[in-house]
């Protein structure tokens, strides 16, 4: 598939230019370390923090299923076979941020929230790649999907190294998935799509949102039901995901 997107090709280039000076301008914003206190310290089955724990099973049970609906043929429409590559990045990654965010909650520090971050940024640079296959170029799309990685990647090696080194700057992490996340909804607005079901994406994007936002709430609504904001935020990430999962089993071709 040709890309043939006149002056639209450009923006995402220089939304990540204009997003880059802004952050070289900006101080270094180091990781707050009340930011490891989560409200729910319970144990249980001689697990600490066990809800934050275990509730990252949903993680892993959403990633299993992506991974069943993208490489088990005829259940995923794809137009082209090759566009099943960004997705099945998406869905490891997706395992291994179940696995990662786990070990991080059992003792939470800066040196295991790495291990948490790290697949998280491939997610996002997953779904971006995908995004970009289906609606500007299949060949883009598939070229942009390991530099994309590296570059999310990146930012969490740079922000841990920064902390090492004294001088800790968490902004670049944040910073790449708000640039992914906005270029998905940018691309979603200006191309027009080959797939049904954009939607889902909308959903998947609205109830992200209502996760970082339970994570903010984390002791208030621990103190409401006796469930930790960190945990909802779990699941409602998971649920994020899932749309996702519903998005690729159902979409058909337009």
């Amino acid at each position: 598939m040709r890309f043939d997107g006149g002056w639209r090709a450009g923006l995402l280039p220089a939304f990540a230019v204009a997003m880059a000076i802004a952050l070289a301008l900006l101080p270094p914003f180091p990781q707050p370390q009340d930011y490891h206190r989560f409200a729910d310290t319970r144990a249980l089955l001689g697990v600490p923090n066990f809800l934050d724990v275990i509730s990252n099973l949903a993680f892993l049970a959403v990633a299993v299923a992506g991974l069943n609906a993208v490489l088990r043929p005829g259940r995923a429409a794809f137009i082209d076979r090759t566009e099943h590559l960004p997705y099945a990045l998406f869905f490891v990654a997706l395992a291994a941020t179940a696995f990662g965010s786990a070990w991080y909650h059992l003792a939470p520090d800066n040196a295991r929230l790495f291990w948490d971050r790290l697949p998280i940024s491939v997610c996002f640079a997953a779904l971006l790649s995908a995004v970009i296959a289906e609606r500007c170029s299949i060949r883009a799309g598939l070229l942009l999907l390991l530099p994309l990685a590296a570059a999310g990647a990146g930012t969490v090696w740079y922000w841990l190294q920064s902390e090492a080194l004294g001088s800790g700057n968490v902004l670049p992490y944040f910073a790449f998935q708000a640039y992914a996340l906005l270029a998905i909804l940018l691309l979603m607005h200006l191309f027009p799509p080959r797939y049904s079901r954009g939607a889902d994406l909308y959903r998947a994007a609205m109830l992200y949102g209502a996760a970082l936002a339970a994570e903010l709430f984390d002791r208030r609504i621990y103190a409401l039901g006796q469930v930790g904001g960190h945990t909802l935020k779990h699941l409602l990430a998971a649920l994020a995901m899932y749309q996702i999962v519903r998005m690729l089993r159902l979409r058909t071709r337009v």
